[in-house]
């Protein structure tokens, strides 16, 4: 499914003449240096083709000749099309003896080409250059420390007067475009006694001939293969090794991997989910394909407007079409040993993939203070479970699991309440390291994660009950988690007002007790209070009035405080601690505008 979903992508990009994808024999390739030869194949010039781009230099990059596979002790006797790295290119470096039999190969390449490219006047200069031993005079450039510093720098070469390097020669273009789907060179490409094997393509369900080793992806420092196999191991059967195991076309095996490469070079459609590389695309043109990647972005420039628009769209009619039958997908790959690891693999209709993300964010959406974002990407939500608030803290698993529940509907993982919760109680003390305050435990990110882990869980147990945690304060909640969470907060907050400027508050020393085990504390904040309520009883009657009357009213639905709260009941009382913290600062930006207009 994967395979004909990337295919179909290529062949839709194919047919659009302004996608710029690569046509089958050919990729896209970033190459850092051109050697600049003249028509007899003097060498002219080391020519750097990087632009700086930020803190960075990029590398321009040309359609050349497909690469092929090379792995194993025999990798070094396959190269590429009039271009390669500069082990092949210029033996570099010379003290490796793996680099001499990579130039012995390059050099046996050249020389056994067709007639019909020697005669093309760019590749008869490449070969003239190593008659005359130009290797000498590009190392003598000053640009070569630059390129020698490039690990496995790309090279090429071109001719002095042209634009473009050899490999886009017209004639070089024509040859490849004519040999696509034949290998330069057959090595590794065959049987053991040289013979190509044709059979059934399990992508296409064509004729084809068969792809023994399948085109490398880079996903990260290092390419790697989605579909890779290795010999003599229990995946060989009936004789067959490698790919001929699972028969895929070079023709099928050619799109995806083409299709697969754009998709991680986008910049529209490839985002980051935890450890995963996610792509994205529809069957068809949608312009749900362009808004998805800024549903979560992290800027909010980019991801407001589009959740203004999800959420309007059934009024508008944008996704909401009940007869589109447009499929939509999303692949979330990450590396592994040897290949590459799917880490998950969602698709279903546009209208049914628009309607889960929007209710997302609508379990997700809580009370918050102004300055905050609207809403919150999943970066920001995953990082707030993490150590230190850092990415590189978020379990490996976490971010696809949890994109996995987005997408599908399902409740969010169990591992991600934990995740939250755990962080609460760990920073129930933590102070800011500059002014020394108190920062606070339940965020904005965690309370919004906690009330959509909950709402979730309560749906799917109660198909008749659309959520019970609401955006705000809800004083009609009487679960005794709810309660207790709003208490917790209220007691904090007379604390505060008896004792103002106060550093350290119950919330330090008690909030994890409170919060799991609440008959173990509760009896002595109580009594702690009623010294608290006393002093404020002295200097503001009037707001320990206001205070008593709030406990009172929280009091009424808590008949004894119990002996421990389960995992969801510790996620509710951290929504009221949170929803009652919100609603004692809406009270006092009212109080301060009501005096700022006085």
């Amino acid at each position: 499914m994967i395979l004909q979903a990337l295919k179909e992508y290529y062949d839709r990009k194919a047919a659009d003449p302004t996608s710029g994808i690569a046509a089958p024999g050919f990729e896209r390739k970033p190459i850092p240096f051109l050697i600049v030869v003249d028509p007899e194949g003097r060498f002219v010039n080391l020519e750097d083709t990087r632009e700086q781009q930020g803190r960075r230099q990029v590398s321009k990059v040309f359609v050349v000749p497909r690469s092929e596979t090379r792995t194993g002790p025999s990798s070094h006797e396959k190269t590429f099309l009039l271009w390669d790295h500069c082990g092949y290119v210029l033996d570099h470096p010379e003290e490796s003896d793996r680099t001499h039999l990579q130039h012995k190969t390059w050099r046996a390449s050249l020389q056994s080409l067709p007639d019909i490219l020697k005669q093309d006047p760019g590749v008869a200069a490449v070969l003239k250059f190593y008659e005359q031993d130009g290797i000498k005079a590009v190392k003598a450039h000053p640009n070569w420390p630059a390129c020698a510093d490039i690990p496995n720098c790309n090279l090429t070469f071109k001719l002095a007067g042209d634009l473009d390097p050899v490999p886009c020669r017209p004639a070089v273009q024509e040859y490849v475009r004519r040999t696509a789907g034949l290998p330069v060179s057959n090595t590794d490409e065959a049987t053991d006694d040289g013979k190509k094997v044709v059979g059934r393509c399990l992508v296409t369900g064509e004729m084809d001939e068969i792809a023994r080793l399948h085109g490398r992806t880079p996903i990260s420092k290092d390419s790697k293969s989605l579909v890779a196999m290795q010999s003599n191991c229990g995946f060989d059967s009936y004789g067959k090794e490698r790919g001929y195991n699972a028969p895929v076309g070079k023709k099928a095996e050619f799109a995806y991997v083409t299709a697969l490469n754009t998709l991680l070079k986008s910049e529209r459609n490839r985002m980051q989910v935890g450890d995963a590389v996610t792509v994205f695309w529809a069957a068809r043109q949608d312009p749900f394909e362009d808004l998805f990647g800024d549903l979560w972005s992290d800027d909010p420039d980019r991801s407001t407007p589009a959740v203004e628009s999800l959420f309007k769209s059934p009024q508008t009619g944008a996704f909401f079409t009940d007869n589109d039958p447009t499929r939509f997908y999303v692949l979330g790959l990450a590396p592994n040993a040897a290949r590459i690891a799917v880490r998950f693999w969602i698709h279903d209709t546009v209208v049914n993939m628009a309607m889960r993300i929007r209710q997302h964010f609508e379990d997700t959406k809580i009370v918050h203070r102004p300055n905050e974002p609207p809403t919150l990407s999943l970066f920001r939500l995953l990082v707030s479970t993490a150590v230190q608030g850092k990415a590189d803290n978020i379990p490996p698993n976490l971010g696809g699991d949890t994109m996995r529940a987005i997408l599908e509907g399902l409740p969010y993982p169990q591992t991600l309440l934990q995740a939250a919760i755990r962080r609460v109680r760990a920073e129930q003390s933590k102070k800011d390291p500059r002014t020394g305050r108190q920062l606070p435990n339940v965020t904005y990110a965690r309370a919004a994660l906690i009330k959509a882990c909950v709402n979730r869980e309560t749906r799917r147990n109660n198909t008749n009950k659309e959520e019970e945690l609401a955006v705000s304060l809800d004083e009609g909640n009487i679960n005794i988690g709810y309660r207790l969470g709003r208490l917790f907060a209220a007691l904090e907050k007379i604390q505060q007002e008896a004792n103002p400027g106060i550093n350290a508050t119950i919330r330090d020393r008690f909030y994890g007790a409170a919060s799991s085990t609440p008959v173990t504390v509760f009896g002595n904040l109580m009594r702690l209070t009623n010294h608290h309520l006393s002093k404020l009883e002295k200097e503001k009657p009037g707001l320990a009035v206001v205070r008593k009357q709030l406990i009172g009213e929280i009091m009424c639905g808590v008949p004894d405080f119990p002996a421990h709260l389960a995992l969801a009941d510790q996620g509710r009382f951290a929504i009221g601690y949170y929803h009652q913290t919100q609603k004692f600062f809406e009270k006092k930006a009212e109080t301060t505008n009501k005096e700022e207009q006085q």
